[in-house]
């Protein structure tokens, strides 16, 4: 019986992939903190920029501000409150 020589593919060379650039993350980025108050039921929330529900919810805008406060802190963040006209300041 004679032996078939099996037809082998020949790929080619592997590129290299060059080095990672240092991208920082989402969750590395410093996080700012949105203080508004809700039309539906009147009371503050407090909320990351990129969020769309709130992480909290006050009954007044001082309470909001300090809890804020103390996240962006923690967080090594920064606050924005927004005024019932649409204004926005820092906090």
């Amino acid at each position: 019986m004679a032996k078939e020589k099996k037809a082998v593919k020949k790929t080619a060379p592997v590129k290299k992939a060059a080095p990672a650039k240092k991208v920082e993350k989402k969750e590395d980025a410093a996080k700012t903190y949105h203080i508004a108050k809700r039309a539906s039921d009147g009371k503050w929330q407090v909320k990351l920029a990129s969020g769309e529900i709130a992480i909290k919810l006050f009954d007044t805008q001082a309470e909001a501000i300090e809890y804020a406060q103390k996240m962006a802190k923690n967080q090594k963040g920064s606050i924005r409150v927004h005024s019932m006209k649409g204004k926005m300041r820092k906090a």
